[in-house]
């Protein structure tokens, strides 16, 4: 695995202002390490080099914007855009790519607004070149963020927005649980965070999260791959010290 080399970026997602989650990488206090994964971000303290990242940020952008004319997506249009996209694609298992190896989640189909969500952005390359941003050993593994320039963009391209929960489905925090991340700031609704997702760990399961974060899905293959990415080494933020690239794939 090799260091991420990129402009560094504080990746802010400004959906709302009382939602937003406004913390570093390295303020840490319990609610974060032990009771709630929230979106996050990284601070500006990892040595990176530019390398020709103008024009691969140029060509990510332009293939984003040619793959689906929708974006950006208006919170208020968000819930008919999503049952509509997921009527016409309804597609439901995805491969996770990383150094570790693959691993295969299956995705809810009771929990329609975050599948449809998570299978808009695979199609649009959203999660490739992310990271695994944050382990914490025996708690979860979090993904869809990076310290590039290049996925700050593309967030801002796809729209600002918050997933309503889909809490109602009844999905709990077991071992291989696949749940969404959330602004833990004033989000009363339990909205989602449609870029960042977590794996839970435990054996015995995260169910602190139960009605907190909306589960939509669970690892269906190759849960040793996750444990392996849970026991790599961190640095005072959980952010690993070697940064975990992904690739995300639809498979039939």
């Amino acid at each position: 695995m090799f260091k991420r080399i990129s402009v560094i970026a504080i990746l802010v997602v400004s959906i709302f202002a009382s939602c937003e989650d406004k913390k570093t990488s390295n303020e840490k206090n319990s609610e974060n390490t032990s009771k709630a994964v929230k979106n996050s971000t990284k601070n500006e303290d990892s040595a990176k080099t530019k390398i020709d990242s103008a024009k691969i940020e140029n060509e990510e952008e332009k293939a984003l914007t040619e793959k689906d004319t929708a974006f950006p997506i208006p919170q208020e249009q968000l819930i008919p855009f999503l049952t509509e996209y997921g009527k016409k694609n309804p597609e439901n298992k995805v491969r996770i790519t990383t150094s570790f190896g693959a691993f295969e989640v299956t995705l809810y189909r009771d929990t329609p607004l975050h599948r449809a969500n998570f299978i808009m952005l695979v199609k649009n390359d959203y999660f490739n070149q992310t990271y695994f941003h944050r382990v914490a050993e025996n708690f979860v593994i979090q993904g869809g963020n990076s310290d590039n320039a290049s996925t700050n963009k593309k967030r801002h391209k796809i729209g600002d927005y918050l997933i309503p929960n889909e809490l109602n489905a009844g999905h709990r925090h077991n071992r291989g649980a696949f749940s969404a991340a959330k602004y833990a700031e004033q989000n009363t609704s339990k909205a989602s965070s449609p870029f960042e997702f977590f794996v839970v760990l435990s054996p015995n399961g995260s169910h602190h999260l139960d009605d907190e974060h909306t589960v939509f899905g669970y690892v269906s293959k190759g849960m040793d791959v996750v444990d392996k990415i849970s026991k790599v080494k961190t640095g005072p933020s959980e952010w690993p010290i070697d940064n975990i690239e992904m690739q995300v794939e639809l498979i039939d």
